[in-house]
């Protein structure tokens, strides 16, 4: 099973997107493990929402649907759903 997932930075009002077959793991890792890479800089970061899927093929393809124009479109969505709670 994989998983993509956003991460939101409250501190920083950043989001990242990404993919991984160990959600938990890779969570811990953006925010503690981690000793380089653009999303030590903007830590802590929250599980904003995730989506499973069942090959590596099809979360990758999702990874970069979310990346592009309507799928930016759709993380600002949930994001202002998120922080009008």
């Amino acid at each position: 099973m994989y998983c993509v997932y956003v991460l939101y930075s409250e501190t920083y009002n950043k989001t990242y997107v990404g993919y991984s077959s160990d959600l938990e793991s890779r969570i811990k890792s953006h925010n503690e493990y981690a000793t380089k890479g653009w999303t030590i800089k903007y830590r802590p970061w929250k599980l904003l929402f995730h989506e499973e899927y069942s090959t590596k093929a099809e979360a990758m393809k999702r990874e970069k649907a979310l990346k592009a124009g309507k799928g930016r479109d759709y993380i600002k969505k949930i994001l202002s759903e998120y922080i009008s709670k």
